[in-house]
């Protein structure tokens, strides 16, 4: 018995639907275009579902919003991950976006002047894509020697879920970053925990938070489009937001950071001759955009990000790429900074060719 497989022909392909996709969607419906978004997940939110239970916000809700509808108060400052998920959910309804899910889109393909959007049996044929599938699911591991013989535990931030688990432990936080420091703090209330960095911590001054970083990346990028000097990105701010968990953390002495070590023993870590015993290595060691799906169309650069111009790639103007770091847009990964590079990519969606 032959297999058909089932084609649906629209403007507009988006694939992904948490906050990038939805951003995207918001435009695609107010202009008018045929659309879709393609969304792997079983359920709204995106990558919000799957972080661990205590993860905030760097923001208050009113920073932390989508176009068109701002995201619901949230009394106690920062809000929980919970509480944007419930935004997402409701958000996705209110502008009734057209979701489906899940689909997992396994390939996009050109042919001739539109582009092919693969997920099992069923195709679509597009004159636009727009790839808005983040980091979440391409966890990076680094390749240090030893840790293929190291007998305890590893996991990554992905796995992380609650600090009870490590209660009397002796765990090891690994990264420099927003979700190291918050993980250091909340492990180190149950488990004996040793942070290490391959650079010392960075951490922001205590009244800085997402509102600011946008702001200054948002001057930045004026900045440079103008052909001004570059005044220099959050980075130049520093790397750790100061919520209230980190900073009680700080507080207590348990943000003392050590160099990274040099490799992993069977029942630990060392550095040089000092050998420290480990039963649990958490690496929260970032992310790489999830950009398989766009592999037939070798499109790739040796950092492994695409080049665009915007958020238009430049070796195929067909599609775009949308939320996955400051490459794609100032602050798009963040849910505020993504609203306007949605509207940019969704603006200089061209179909006259």
């Amino acid at each position: 018995m032959m297999h058909t497989q089932s084609v649906t022909g629209v403007d507009v392909v988006v694939i992904g639907g948490g906050q990038a996709g939805l951003a995207a969607g918001y435009y695609l419906r107010r202009a008018g275009h045929r659309f879709v978004i393609l969304d792997d997940q079983p359920t709204p939110g995106g990558a919000w579902p799957h972080t661990w239970p205590s993860l905030r916000l760097f923001s208050p809700a009113e920073f932390a919003t989508l176009p068109g509808w701002p995201m619901p108060h949230w009394r106690g400052g920062f809000p929980p991950a919970s509480h944007v998920v419930d935004y997402l959910t409701a958000y996705e309804a209110r502008y009734d976006l057209p979701v489906e899910r899940p689909v997992r889109v396994t390939a996009v393909r050109r042919d001739g002047p539109e582009l092919v959007v693969e997920a099992g049996d069923r195709i679509w044929r597009a004159r636009r894509v727009i790839s808005a599938t983040g980091t979440w699911q391409q966890p990076f591991w680094p390749i240090y020697p030893g840790a293929r013989t190291f007998t305890g535990r590893q996991l990554h931030t992905v796995d992380y879920r609650t600090p009870d688990e490590f209660a009397g432990a002796d765990v090891v936080v690994v990264g420099g970053g927003n979700s190291a420091a918050q993980l250091v703090a909340e492990i180190s209330t149950t488990a004996s925990t040793t942070w290490v960095t391959s650079r010392p911590p960075r951490f922001l001054a205590d009244d800085v938070d997402g509102r600011v970083l946008f702001r200054v990346a948002s001057e930045r990028a004026m900045a440079i489009a103008a052909g001004r000097p570059d005044p220099g990105g959050p980075a130049s701010l520093g790397d750790i937001v100061m919520v209230p968990e980190v900073r009680e953390a700080r507080d207590r002495g348990a943000l003392q950071a050590l160099p990274m070590f040099d490799r992993l023993t069977r029942d630990g870590v060392a550095w040089g001759t000092r050998v420290q015993h480990t039963d649990v290595i958490v690496w929260a060691t970032g992310f790489r955009p999830a950009l398989a799906h766009l592999r037939p169309l070798r499109l790739r650069e040796h950092d492994g990000t695409i080049a665009v111009s915007g958020t238009r790639a430049l070796k195929e103007p067909r599609l775009h790429l949308l939320g996955y770091g400051d490459w794609t847009g100032p602050g798009s990964a963040t849910i505020l900074g993504v609203g306007r590079t949605a509207k940019s990519a969704v603006a200089e969606l061209d179909f006259d060719d």
